[in-house]
């Protein structure tokens, strides 16, 4: 479509009117783009990949709903590794080259009973815009890098590809391996770096993620202590 308020939305009214699973929802525009809960996501009409895509992954345990942010980053990090280097995942939902910030993730879910029901995965994807006028501090897009200029649709079918190929591992229960690489992949792990917490800095690493999506960090005395989103930022 040329224009809705946020792609995550439509696909919401989508769900409700009984769509299929697997539905993509592309975007032009987007007037009210959701990032973060208080957050939005820029993006000037018809230069980045705007887009949401419904499942129905009702053989996944509620408790364990991280596991979908999870491939989703490791899907957009196959297909900017074929462009860049020095992708990573940043907790828990951004997608860096280098410092920079050039994708987001929101993921909405509903549950019923133990199990998902279902699940819209909306990804913001800067390709080819060239300026940025929010105050996010640190977002560059693949144009800005290489000068080239991306496909809209064609990079949606690049992802789509690799993102496949993750949720297939995922509906096999190839828990092991999606875990294992995205720790691999994210942003300071096992590294130590300055974080902050309620205006206190300090130094810590990560040492992995929770069950339900936890930061855990490590501080010098071997102490490991779990953050949930927003409890704790990076330093950079």
């Amino acid at each position: 479509m040329d224009e809705v308020d946020s792609t995550n939305n439509y696909a919401k009214q989508l769900v409700s009117d009984g769509t299929e699973n697997g539905t993509v929802v592309l975007a032009q525009f987007q007037s009210r783009g959701k990032g973060q809960p208080g957050n939005f996501w820029e993006s000037v009409a018809e230069k980045n990949l705007l887009t949401s895509v419904i499942l129905y992954p009702v053989f996944l345990e509620a408790a364990r709903q991280f596991l979908i942010s999870k491939i989703v980053s490791l899907s957009l990090l196959d297909l900017l590794n074929t462009e860049v280097e020095n992708v990573s995942i940043k907790w828990p939902n951004d997608i860096y080259i280098g410092n920079r910030k050039v994708a987001g993730i929101l993921i909405e879910n509903s549950i019923k009973g133990s199990k998902l029901d279902w699940s819209i995965i909306g990804i913001g994807l800067n390709l080819n815009q060239l300026e940025f006028h929010s105050d996010a501090p640190n977002p560059v897009s693949l144009q800005q890098l290489n000068g080239k200029e991306y496909d809209i649709q064609e990079t949606l079918k690049g992802w789509l590809y690799y993102f496949r190929k993750w949720y297939q591992l995922l509906e096999a229960g190839q828990v092991d391996e999606i875990e294992t690489a995205y720790l691999n992949r994210l942003f300071g792990f096992n590294q130590w770096r300055n974080f902050r917490k309620d205006k206190v800095v300090f130094e810590a690493r990560i040492s992995g993620i929770g069950e339900f999506g936890q930061l855990q960090l490590e501080d010098r005395s071997g102490k490991i202590t779990e953050y949930m989103f927003k409890e704790v930022e990076y330093i950079f």
